[in-house]
This record gives C-alpha cells, sequence and structure tokens, in this order.
C-alpha cells in the first residue's frame, strides 16, 4: 500500500515538473520568436532601401526645397550680366590712387543707344565694380562732342530709368542718380524741362532728410540754371519751398 501512494506521488511529481518544463520551454520560445522579431524589424527600419520605400507622411508636408533668397540663387541683374559679357565698352582700371575707365574706343565713337541708358540703369547697382563703371561711364559719355544731340532723342528712355535711381532706399544709389541728373541737365538743358516733374518727386521726399538737403538744393539751383525760367516754375510748383538763383 505504501509503495503504490509511493509511486503515484512519483508519477504525480514527474507529471509537474514535466508540465513546468514544457511552460518554461514555451516561454523561451515565446522569447527568443520576440527577439528574432524585434531584431528583424529594426534592421528594416534602418536600411536606406525600407526607408526609401516607406516614406513618412511629414516628408509631403515638408518636401525639400532651394531658398528662393539664397545668395547663390539670385540671378545677376541685368546691368551685371551685360558687364560680365562685354556689353560695357570701357572696363575698370584699378590705380594706386584712384580707380579710371579704360575705353575699348573712343567714347565719342559710341552709339548711345542703347549704352546710355545701360549706364544709367547701372546706377542702381549696390556692388563693385558696378557702381563705379556705371557712374563713371556716364559722367564720361556725357562729356563727348555732340552729347547733346545724342542724349536729347533718349530722354523718354532715360527719365523712368534715373526715375527709379532717385526713388531708391539706398542713399549711395539715390546720390548717384542726383549726379547724373545735374550731369544731365547740363548736356541737354531746356530739352530736360518737360521731363522734370516726374522727378522731382522723389526729390522733394528726399529733402525731409537734413542730409540731403544741401545737395539737393544744390541739385535744383544748377536744373533751374541749365533749364531756363521754364524750369523755375516747374520746380516751384513741385517744391514749393524752393528758393530761386535769382532771389
Amino acid at each position: 500500500m505504501q509503495k503504490s501512494e509511493c509511486h503515484g506521488g512519483v508519477q504525480l511529481r514527474n507529471r509537474v515538473t514535466g508540465n513546468c518544463d514544457q511552460r518554461i520551454s514555451s516561454s523561451t520560445q515565446i522569447k527568443n520568436r520576440t527577439t528574432f522579431q524585434r531584431s528583424k524589424s529594426s534592421s528594416s527600419t534602418s536600411s536606406p532601401e525600407s526607408t526609401r520605400k516607406h516614406p513618412r507622411p511629414s516628408d509631403k508636408l515638408n518636401p525639400k526645397t532651394i531658398n528662393p533668397f539664397g545668395e547663390q540663387s539670385r540671378a545677376p541683374s541685368a546691368f551685371a550680366a551685360i558687364y560680365s559679357k562685354g556689353g560695357i565698352p570701357c572696363r575698370l582700371v584699378h590705380g594706386s590712387v584712384k580707380h579710371r575707365l579704360q575705353w575699348e574706343c573712343p567714347p565719342e565713337n559710341l552709339p548711345f543707344d542703347p549704352l546710355l541708358i545701360t549706364l544709367a540703369e547701372g546706377l542702381r547697382e549696390t556692388k563693385h565694380p558696378y557702381t563705379f563703371v556705371s557712374k563713371e561711364g556716364f559722367r564720361e559719355l556725357l562729356l563727348v562732342q555732340g552729347a547733346a544731340d545724342k542724349a536729347v532723342p533718349l530722354l523718354p528712355r532715360l527719365i523712368p530709368v534715373l526715375k527709379a535711381a532717385l526713388a531708391h532706399s539706398d542713399d549711395e544709389v539715390f546720390e548717384r542718380g542726383l549726379n547724373a541728373l545735374v550731369q544731365l541737365s547740363v548736356v541737354v538743358g531746356p530739352s530736360l524741362n518737360d521731363h522734370l516733374k516726374h522727378l522731382l518727386t522723389s526729390l522733394s521726399k528726399r529733402l525731409r532728410d537734413k542730409k540731403f538737403k544741401e545737395p539737393i538744393t544744390s541739385a535744383l539751383q544748377k536744373l533751374e540754371q541749365h533749364g531756363g525760367s521754364g524750369s523755375l516754375i516747374i520746380i516751384k510748383a513741385k517744391i514749393p519751398t524752393y528758393c530761386s538763383i535769382c532771389c
């Protein structure tokens, strides 16, 4: 009787032990399977091919773009492009004291159309050497013999360009435009009067700035001097505070 009970107890313990071993074995298999799946998932996620095949939803909302205002994406200005292609028949010569222009041929032999207009457009440049080439080229071209006959027919196209320079927010651009206007007035004289009203608005606005009061007043006096009595009427209509040189 005792042997039977003992034998039954042994069988029960073996059965329990076997069940326990099976549970441990099953648990180990599940753990190994889970670890393998995680490893597989991790490797597939880190794979470049997998990343390319499954783009993130945010990629559609944030596409890669080039900054349109970046320095490299900025197209050169019209004057800079023309100058770089040799469209301006002069080059800057750097001197130890000051710079100068070297013309490919005598300026008096050059056609003013479209060279004078192109140089006037360059007055709005803000980078070297374009700033110097445009202002000096404009000045030297107007000094040649017969400049008036060549410049007067171009006034309807020159005035909008000078107006843009005078309305520019950059102070140096404005000063170059103001000097160019005076230089043009010296050459064309009263022929400028018909276009003068289009330029005086910008001068009137700049007069509010104390640092420009003197140079603008001086420019207006020269416009009156070379434009005659007709220019005075136009100037006074736009700038009532202007005092004539005849006073």
